[in-house]
C-alpha cells in the first residue's frame, strides 16, 4: 500500500501552477520574529473558480537534526464564487497566498503543502539558516 508521501506532488513552482511558493530570508537571527509568505500561481496562475480552486495551505517548520516538523500554521479558502445564482457568480472570491510570522532558535526547513480541489496535493521547502 502506497504512503501519503508518495501521493504529494513536486516540481518547478516557475513551470507547474499548483507548486507553492514560500518567500522567506535565507538566514535569520535566532527568537526574532520574521514573515513567511506562501502563495501559488507567482509564474502561471492558478483558477480560482468554483470548479477549480486551492482550498488550503498548511506551514510547517522542521528542525534541523529533529525528528519531528511543527505546523505553524493551517490556512483555508473557502470562497471561489459559489452562490445560489451558481458558479462563480458569488460576490466573493478569495486568494490562496498567506503570510505568517514566526521565530526559531535552530536552523531547518520550511514546508508548505497545497491541495487543489482536482489535482491533489503539493509541496515545495525552502532552507532557513541563522546568522
Amino acid at each position: 500500500m502506497a504512503g501519503l508521501e508518495e501521493r504529494i506532488q513536486k516540481a518547478d513552482w516557475k513551470k507547474e501552477k499548483h507548486v507553492p511558493v514560500i518567500e522567506a530570508p535565507e538566514k535569520v537571527k535566532a527568537d526574532e520574529m520574521f514573515e513567511v509568505k506562501v502563495s501559488l500561481g507567482k509564474e502561471i496562475a492558478h483558477p480560482n473558480t468554483t470548479e477549480h480552486h486551492i482550498r488550503w495551505i498548511s506551514v510547517f517548520f522542521h528542525p534541523d537534526g529533529d525528528k519531528f516538523s511543527y505546523q505553524v500554521g493551517h490556512f483555508e479558502f473557502t470562497a471561489h464564487g459559489e452562490c445560489v445564482d451558481g458558479p462563480n457568480k458569488g460576490p466573493v472570491y478569495t486568494h490562496h497566498g498567506v503570510s505568517t510570522s514566526l521565530k526559531i532558535n535552530k536552523p531547518g526547513t520550511l514546508h508548505a503543502l497545497a491541495l487543489c480541489n482536482i489535482h491533489g496535493l503539493w509541496e515545495s521547502s525552502h532552507a532557513v539558516g541563522l546568522k
